[in-house]
């Protein structure tokens, strides 16, 4: 039962390390339009996540896929 429950904690403690390592990620962005790149700064944690699983960029000339790269 000890066996049990000390794994069970090692997993928690271990999944909780890496999503939190996840959370302080940042990766520069940016999108492609008309030829040119325009960069939209860097993104980290949450706001990367949004940003990477809309993976696009709007603005009033049309939709845009967007880039995010590690610096």
């Amino acid at each position: 039962m000890k066996k049990v429950v000390l794994s069970s904690a090692i997993a928690l403690v271990t999944l909780f390390a890496m999503s939190s390592c996840n959370k302080n990620k940042c990766h520069e962005c940016h999108y492609d339009k008309a030829g040119a790149e325009i960069e939209m700064g860097e993104f980290c944690g949450d706001a990367l996540e949004d940003l990477e699983a809309l993976g696009t960029y709007t603005d009033t000339t049309g939709t845009y896929t967007v880039h995010c790269h590690e610096h």
